[in-house]
């Protein structure tokens, strides 16, 4: 009976640890949470395809794209006409599209694209900013100006340079950035152990070379006087934004640098960016009928895209985000 006892004793014990070493399936892997906020250029606006809800979200925009390499489970929130304040920390009413012609009665607003960001969040990147100093106003002024100049000089310059437009574009600035220190906290508080990106723009008129002025394909009649204030007013922009990310110890990503060359006054493939009314570019044949303003300006091209990156500049960004979330450990997880 002893004998019997310890044999059926050491068969049971074999047969537990039998159990236990079995090698078993691998539990499936989690995609890592990726929430991307931001403006049209982190949205990539008139890429085709796009969402008819207001924000003109791409399917290319960099998040999808970089979403889709990574294997990463994607929130992009991004929007057309957003700004710090109103769109990534509060509600955002006012809508551009597209489609640039709003639907009857117009698009309802959208939430605080913050809200997006959790405790479960593992990635976020942010690119605004550009919509806060009235980036899109000040090209309208410049184009005014310039048509009324005919050509000559920098106009533009002067009145936000030198006029009395200085002090106004200053205190934007400002603003700008006490409200992206906010936002850097706030994604900080409600993701403490997320990866953070901040993404600058890319080059758009880095240098005027190749631009004609009446070009509405390019920068209209913005004169070729004001274009190094252009540049130095988003190079001011990008300034701000890597400072802050440096503050908040997130990582900056820098579209200007490499993309430099391939700004608005760059030709064929070389150009990234699409002028003030260009043909649109992605896949598939969806179209942006224009607006009444945009069909009396003088120019082939499809829609007013209005100085945005085209799927080329889009796939650019794409890039450095993803070697970016990746340093950040996307890759992996």
């Amino acid at each position: 009976m002893m004998r019997l006892a310890l044999t059926t004793a050491a068969a049971t014990a074999a047969a537990v640890l039998a159990t236990v070493l079995a090698p078993r399936a691998p539990l499936p892997a989690v995609p890592l949470s990726y929430v991307a906020l931001g403006d049209s250029y982190s949205a990539g606006s008139f890429v085709r395809p796009w969402n008819a809800d207001g924000c003109g979200r791409s399917e290319h925009d960099y998040p999808h794209q970089a979403a889709r390499r990574l294997k990463l489970k994607l929130t992009d929130v991004t929007c057309s006409a957003a700004e710090v304040r109103a769109g990534l920390l509060g509600p955002q009413s006012e809508l551009k599209g597209p489609p640039s012609v709003a639907p009857p009665g117009g698009w309802a607003a959208k939430p605080a694209q913050i809200g997006a960001v959790s405790a479960t969040t593992g990635l976020v990147t942010v690119g605004a900013g550009g919509n806060s100093v009235g980036f899109a106003d000040i090209i309208e002024t410049c184009a005014k100006r310039g048509l009324a100049s005919f050509g000559t000089g920098s106009p533009c310059t002067d009145h936000y340079a030198r006029g009395e437009a200085a002090s106004g574009l200053d205190s934007r600035f400002t603003a700008l950035e006490a409200d992206f220190a906010v936002l850097l906290k706030e994604i900080r508080t409600r993701a403490p152990h997320a990866g953070v990106a901040v993404v600058g723009y890319p080059a758009v008129v880095d240098e005027a070379a190749g631009c004609g002025w009446g070009s509405w394909n390019q920068l209209g009649t913005v004169t070729k006087g004001d274009m190094p204030w252009l540049d130095t007013l988003e190079r001011r922009i990008n300034a701000l934004l890597r400072e802050q990310a440096r503050r908040s110890g997130a990582v900056y990503v820098d579209t200007y640098s490499s993309s430099a060359g391939h700004g608005v006054c760059a030709t064929g493939e070389r150009r990234w960016m699409y002028g003030i009314k260009d043909t649109l570019t992605g896949p598939g044949d969806q179209s942006d009928p224009p607006s009444e303003l945009c069909r009396s300006i003088p120019a082939q091209g499809e829609a007013c895209t209005v100085l945005h990156p085209n799927l080329r500049g889009a796939t650019h960004q794409a890039d450095l985000v993803t070697e970016a979330l990746t340093g950040l450990g996307a890759a992996g997880r």
